[in-house]
């Protein structure tokens, strides 16, 4: 579990390995990993645009720009949350997300808070501290 909070937006990453999506023949590596942002402030928000940096391995970035997330451009009172679940592939059996959303305040102020960077580890690696 990953978490980071900004502007009392408390957003928390929870990766997992999707073995049964994964061919390591193949190179071709899954992860379903479920978001939870929870408003602990006192004014109303609304998220309405992710930004994901997804970065393999071998250093390969790949950005993701996109409306709200699943879909949804969840409004979040104060004590408000929202979870949700998606996944993302890689050619690599390791790598690191991170990213922000955008969001919008009932006062008119937009603002980004931050999604924590996470690690993506397949299961099967052999570890090697350094």
């Amino acid at each position: 579990m990953y978490r980071a909070t900004t502007r009392h937006i408390q957003v928390t990453a929870t990766p997992r390995f999707v073995a049964e999506r994964s061919d390591p023949e193949q190179n071709r590596y899954f992860w379903a990993y479920t978001i939870l942002v929870v408003n602990t402030g006192t004014v109303t928000v609304q998220l309405k645009r992710r930004h994901w940096i997804i970065t393999d391995a071998l250093g390969q970035v790949e950005e993701v720009h996109g409306a709200g997330v699943v879909g949804e451009e969840p409004v979040l009172p104060p004590g408000g949350r929202f979870e949700y679940t998606s996944g993302v592939p890689l050619g690599t059996p390791t790598g690191i997300m991170n990213g922000s959303y955008d969001m919008l305040a009932e006062t008119g102020e937009t603002f980004a808070v931050e999604i924590p960077a996470f690690s993506l580890d397949a299961p099967h690696l052999r570890r090697i501290l350094n």
